[in-house]
């Protein structure tokens, strides 16, 4: 029992002094910490920045490596491109001025004379086509305003003549006398020597006068004129029944009522007539 005492006492004593050194350990320690001026940890941050330097400066260097290198390749290709349309102009001259030659030599052009006389020679006809074709036009045009004047004059003209034949046969129908009646329609056969109107009231007037070789003269002048004039046929069987050609009379009146059936009325009051009213061909023609 007293043993175990002991061996607890030694035990306590050797417990205390631990304590005791622990504690003088760590009193020593905090007196060291707190000696120090600079944190502890500093240089490895120091570390770390040295290292990101570092990194930064080999990817710095490897990217303007690699510029450097994608730099060299656009210019290779750049001058590989130029070569080549430096080749493809130079072939393609060569074949223009080789195309060039053998056109010359298949047209039989032997040298830039032979050219500019030819292109020269071939100018000059197409420049003379054109111009006899143009020319041709023109005269065409010209034809045809020639030949519009003419029918813009001639209409004026027709119109200009249809007014003072329509004055003369206004002063026609005022005149008294047979001769100036007939001066009046000579001045009408100037301006229209074919007037079949004019003709057989000529011949009418000539014969009242006893002008009876001229009148048929005017009157067979008149048919020939116009072969379907009434008036004509009438005026002629007039002059013919003066000159007792009562048959070549008849066949005219019988022509004049076959055109113009209004001088079926007419017939029975024809003071020329009076001789042919005994005839029986001149009854058969007033009984129709």
């Amino acid at each position: 029992m007293m043993v175990l005492d002991i061996r607890l006492l030694v035990g306590a004593l050797l417990v205390c002094m631990s304590f005791g050194a622990f504690a003088q350990v760590d009193e020593a320690e905090v007196e060291n910490i707190d000696e120090l001026k600079a944190p502890l940890y500093e240089p490895f941050i120091e570390r770390y920045i040295l290292d990101e330097i570092k990194s930064l400066r080999q990817g710095q260097q490897a990217m303007k490596a690699e510029v450097a290198e994608k730099v060299a390749t656009a210019k290779l290709e750049s001058s590989d491109r130029a070569l080549r349309y430096t080749a493809d102009t130079t072939n393609n001259i060569f074949y223009i001025i080789t195309a060039a030659a053998s056109m010359l030599v298949l047209l039989g052009w032997k040298s830039l004379r032979d050219i500019r006389d030819n292109v020269e020679s071939i100018t000059e006809k197409r420049v003379e086509t054109l111009t006899e074709e143009y020319a041709k036009r023109l005269s065409v045009i010209e034809e045809a305003l020639k030949e519009r004047s003419e029918q813009i004059v001639a209409a004026q003209q027709d119109i200009s003549n249809s007014t003072i034949i329509h004055s003369l046969w206004m002063r026609a129908g005022l005149e008294k006398t047979e001769q100036e009646k007939i001066n009046i329609y000579d001045q009408i056969l100037e301006i229209n020597p074919n007037d079949v109107e004019a003709l057989t009231y000529k011949a009418d007037t000539l014969l009242d006068i006893d002008q009876d070789s001229w009148a048929l003269s005017l009157t067979n002048q008149a048919i020939e004129c116009d072969s379907e004039y009434a008036m004509a046929y009438w005026q002629k069987a007039c002059a013919e029944a003066k000159l007792e050609l009562y048959s070549e009379a008849i066949g005219d009146i019988q022509k004049a009522l076959d055109l113009s059936r209004t001088l079926q009325d007419e017939l029975l009051t024809e003071s020329y007539f009076e001789s042919l009213k005994e005839r029986d061909d001149f009854k058969a023609l007033t009984a129709v």
